[in-house]
C-alpha cells in the first residue's frame, strides 16, 4: 500500500507540473512576422504572445497559438517587419515639447528673411510686452550672413517684445534690445566665467550670447506653467511613441519642473514610455563639490513606475562650433577672438570632477557627462579611473555625451572602464553644423565619431536625438541610416564624413536598442524582444534588412506597442 500510495502521489505531483507547465492564454499575439529580437540567442522570430505586459513566447507562428484563448487579441503582421522599440538615450524632451506646442519656431537653414517672417507672424500673437522666445539659427548663422548689428535686425521685427532664440547647439542666444535691457547688459557688463557677450565696434552688446552669457536670461524669462510642462510631457511622448521610441533619457534638466511633469503624466496613466532623468547640474565654470544629499532628494521625490530617477548631468565643456568652447587637446584654428593657441576650457578642474564622480558612483547615480571635445573626454575617463579606483566595479555605466572627438590612445578605455560613448546622431554626416565644426577645428576636424574604432574596441556605444538641439525632430531613422552610410539622409549636403567608420545596420540597430536599454540600467526590460521582458515592441512599414541602406531614414512606424498596449497606430 505504502509503495502505491507513493506512486499515486507521483503521479499527482507529474500531472500536477504538467499542468504547470500548459501555456497561459495570452492578451496578444503578433503573428506571421518578420521579427528581428536584437537577441543573439534567437535573432528571428514570427510571432511573439504578450500577457500582462510581459513577452511570454518568442518562436514560430504556430507554437504561437497554443497562447490562444478566447480573449486574445491576434494580430497577423502579415509578414511585417517588428522590432524593438527605440531607445533616445539622449533627448531634451521637456524643452521639445515646449518648442513645439509654445515657441516661436523656424529650419536651422533659415535665412535672416524667414527668420524676420517667422518672428514677425508670432508677434502678431504674442501681447505687447511678453517674451518672444524660441529658434533655432545655425551655428554658422552670422558668419554666413554678415549682418550689421544682431540685435538691430530683431529690433526691425519688434521693439514691443523681448526676444531670446536659442542657436542649433542650445548652447547660445541670440537678443533684441529690449532683451538687453531688461537683463541690464551694457558696454559696462563683463563676460561672465565661461561665456561671452558679444559686442558692436562700439563696445556695446551685439545681441549675441555666448555659453553662459546665454544662460543669464534663465531666470529672466518668465517660467511656463506646471500645466504646460505637463502638456509638453505630453507631446513629446505622443512625438516619441509614434516614431517608434519606448524609453527615453531626458539628458539634463531641473527635477522641478521636469520630474514633476513627467511624474504627474505617469500617475494620471498617460505617460506610454520609460523615463530616465538625469538631474542637471550647474552650467559653466564650478569651483565647489556638487550638493549630492539634494540630488539624493530629487531622486526620491519624483520616482515612479516609469520615471527612472538615479541619473546626473555634468558639463565638462561646451561645443567644437566656430564658439570654439569644447576643450580640445590641439588648438583651434586661429582666428582673430581667440589667437592661434586657443584650446577652449574645461568647466569643471580634473580633481574637483574626479571628487563628483567618485562620490556619485558611490551613492548609486549613473553620470551623464557632457564632453564634446578631447580634451574634456580624457577628463571624464580619468574622472571614471579615479572613481573606479576608490569604489571598486560599481556596475554603473557612466556615459560620455557627444564623444565626437577622441585622442587614439583614448579608445581602448572606454571599453576598460565600461564607459558608454553616447552619440549624437544629427553629427554623423556632413551637414552645416558640421561645416562649423570643421571651419573652428581644422582638417582633423573631418575625424570626427570614431564609431567602427570603438565598437572593435570593445565598447559601448548609445545614442540619442538630442532634440530639441541641433535636429527638428526625434525621428531615429535618419540616424540609423547616417551610421550606417556617413551621408545625410536628405540628401542635402553631399559627400560622407569619415566613412571608415562606417558600421553594420545590425550594429546600429543594437545601438538603438539594447544598448540605449543599457544606458537606461533597463537592459533587464527593455532593448530586446525576449520572455520575460517588457513587451515593447514597433511594427515598421518596411524590412530594414531587404533594403538599399539610403531607404532607411524614409521609414514609418506603424504601429508602437508599450507594456503590450498599442499606444501609436499609423491607421488611427
Amino acid at each position: 500500500m505504502k509503495m502505491i500510495a507513493i506512486a499515486l502521489g507521483a503521479t499527482a505531483l507529474g500531472a500536477c507540473l504538467a499542468a504547470a507547465a500548459e501555456p497561459q492564454p495570452a492578451d496578444l499575439l503578433l503573428t506571421h512576422g518578420a521579427i528581428y529580437t536584437v537577441n543573439p540567442a534567437k535573432p528571428w522570430a514570427q510571432a511573439v504572445a504578450i500577457a500582462h505586459g510581459k513577452i511570454v513566447y518568442v518562436g514560430d507562428t504556430a507554437g504561437a497559438k497554443a497562447f490562444t484563448g478566447a480573449a486574445t487579441q491576434v494580430v497577423d503582421l502579415k509578414g511585417r517587419f517588428a522590432m524593438p522599440g527605440i531607445v533616445d538615450a539622449h533627448v531634451h524632451p521637456i524643452m521639445g515639447g515646449i518648442k513645439t506646442l509654445y515657441e516661436c519656431n523656424f529650419p536651422f537653414t533659415a535665412t535672416p528673411a524667414q527668420v524676420a517672417a517667422a518672428l514677425a507672424a508670432c508677434t502678431k500673437k504674442t501681447p505687447p510686452g511678453a517674451w518672444i522666445r524660441g529658434g533655432q539659427w545655425g551655428s554658422s548663422f552670422f558668419v554666413q550672413n554678415k549682418l550689421d548689428s544682431p540685435k538691430g535686425f530683431l529690433d526691425a521685427v519688434t521693439t514691443l517684445h523681448p526676444i531670446f532664440l536659442n542657436d542649433d547647439s542650445g548652447h547660445n542666444g541670440w537678443v533684441n534690445s529690449a532683451a538687453l535691457a531688461a537683463a541690464k547688459l551694457t558696454k559696462a557688463s563683463p563676460n561672465p566665467v565661461g561665456g561671452t557677450i558679444q559686442r558692436g565696434a562700439d563696445g556695446e552688446p551685439n545681441g549675441v550670447l555666448m555659453e553662459t552669457a546665454a544662460r543669464i536670461f534663465d531666470t529672466l524669462i518668465p517660467a511656463w506653467t506646471d500645466e504646460q510642462f505637463v502638456a509638453a510631457a505630453k507631446e513629446s511622448t505622443r512625438l516619441a511613441n509614434a516614431y517608434g521610441i519606448t524609453s527615453i533619457k531626458d539628458a539634463g534638466a531641473p527635477f522641478h519642473p521636469t520630474g514633476k511633469a513627467f511624474s504627474t503624466l505617469d500617475k494620471a496613466g498617460g505617460l506610454t514610455l520609460d523615463v530616465a532623468l538625469c538631474a542637471s547640474t550647474p552650467y559653466g565654470a564650478r569651483s565647489v563639490p556638487l550638493d549630492y544629499a539634494a540630488i539624493e532628494r530629487q531622486r526620491d521625490q519624483f520616482r515612479t513606475a516609469h520615471v527612472h530617477t538615479e541619473f546626473v548631468k555634468l558639463f565638462l565643456d561646451g561645443v567644437p562650433t566656430e564658439a570654439r568652447t569644447a576643450a580640445m587637446l590641439a588648438p583651434y584654428v586661429a582666428d582673430a577672438g581667440h589667437g592661434k593657441d586657443f584650446k577652449g576650457e574645461l568647466h569643471i578642474n580634473p580633481t574637483l570632477l574626479a571628487r563628483d564622480v567618485t562620490e556619485l558612483d558611490k551613492r548609486g547615480f549613473t553620470i551623464k557627462m557632457h564632453a564634446a571635445g578631447d580634451a574634456s573626454v580624457r577628463a571624464g575617463l580619468d574622472a571614471v579611473a579615479a572613481a573606479r579606483k576608490a569604489n571598486g566595479d560599481s556596475h554603473l555605466h557612466h556615459e560620455l555625451a557627444h564623444a565626437g572627438y577622441v585622442a587614439t590612445e583614448d579608445i581602448a578605455r572606454f571599453a576598460q572602464l565600461d564607459v558608454i560613448p553616447d552619440f549624437s546622431r544629427i553629427i554623423w554626416f556632413p551637414s552645416p553644423i558640421i561645416g562649423s565644426v570643421v571651419k573652428a577645428v581644422g582638417p582633423r576636424g573631418e575625424h570626427y565619431w570614431p564609431t567602427r574604432s570603438l565598437l572593435d574596441a570593445g565598447a559601448m556605444i548609445a545614442t540619442g536625438s538630442d532634440w530639441p538641439a541641433a535636429v527638428p525632430d526625434q525621428n531615429p531613422w535618419m540616424g540609423i541610416e547616417a551610421l550606417v552610410t556617413r551621408k545625410d539622409p536628405r540628401g542635402v549636403t553631399p559627400g560622407q564624413l569619415w566613412p571608415e567608420q562606417a558600421v553594420k545596420l545590425d550594429e546600429a540597430l543594437k545601438i538603438y536598442t539594447l544598448n540605449g536599454a543599457r544606458a537606461l540600467k533597463l537592459e533587464h526590460q527593455t532593448g530586446s524582444i525576449e520572455p520575460g521582458k517588457s513587451a515593447q515592441i514597433i511594427v515598421l512599414d518596411r524590412n530594414l534588412f531587404k533594403i538599399p541602406a539610403d531607404d532607411i531614414g524614409d521609414t514609418r512606424v506603424q504601429m508602437t506597442y508599450f507594456e503590450g498596449r498599442l499606444v501609436y497606430s499609423a491607421h488611427q
